[in-house]
């Protein structure tokens, strides 16, 4: 039975599911910062997942209206500040991927701080996915090889950021593409497209997408 070590999630549908109920955008993605607790919290509490990667701020978020964006920093910051405490109560070791320098120094010192405070966590890995590009990422680790010779797949996966092969892969809002997430991890990732948005997504989705995954005969372009 396949076991859902590292599950990715690009958390789409913020916006909408706002704009389906006549409110502001921002208060989506507010609606939707609870419910990565309530996920984050269930997989914590699982001993089979040992980490969780969330799509927070993709490299391209930032062709979006300057007022959202900026609602999107004041809520990540926010966002970490609020939830250590929940880092530390459940054990959960916070690890960002992506290329901070963008950010501004006080963003950037929250992150550093929650991933200090949290380093000694040994419980499940939360990963945000913060000014990621799967490209950017890839190129970035290919000039931190560039002096090396002879670079193998071991040697490019370990100058990723994130260095875990993904299991599970899941999209909310109902569009199917990847949208330059985990492209390297994600090689042989079981792909779940769901129309949920995703202040709408619950812990028994995530319950029903995980035991769909472990049924799945998983080959790797091998034979069984």
């Amino acid at each position: 039975m396949n076991k859902p070590k590292h599950i990715a999630i690009i958390m789409d549908g913020n916006g909408r599911w706002a704009q389906k109920r006549n409110l502001k955008r921002v208060k989506g993605h507010e609606m939707g910062a609870e419910v990565v607790r309530s996920i984050t919290e269930f997989c914590a509490a699982s001993e089979e997942i040992n980490r969780l990667t969330l799509y927070a701020f993709s490299t391209e978020n930032w062709k979006r209206p300057r007022l959202e964006v900026e609602f999107l920093m004041k809520l990540l910051d926010k966002y970490l500040k609020k939830e250590l405490p929940t880092y530390l109560k459940n054990n959960i070791k916070f690890e960002p991927i992506g290329d901070l320098r963008a950010f501004s120094p006080n963003l950037q010192k929250t992150i550093e701080h929650v991933k200090e405070a949290t380093k000694h966590c040994d419980g499940l890995v939360q990963s945000l996915a913060l000014n990621y590009g799967a490209k950017n990422e890839i190129v970035r680790a290919f000039n931190a090889l560039k002096d090396k010779k002879n670079i193998t797949e071991e040697m490019l996966s370990n100058a990723l950021d994130c260095k875990e092969d993904v299991d599970i892969l899941i999209r909310t809002g109902g569009d199917k593409r990847l949208s330059n997430f985990l492209l390297w991890q994600a090689a042989y990732a079981e792909l779940f497209f769901i129309d949920t948005l995703w202040p709408d997504f619950s812990i028994k989705e995530l319950e029903k997408i995980i035991s769909k995954f472990k049924k799945i005969e998983r080959r790797f372009g091998g034979l069984k």
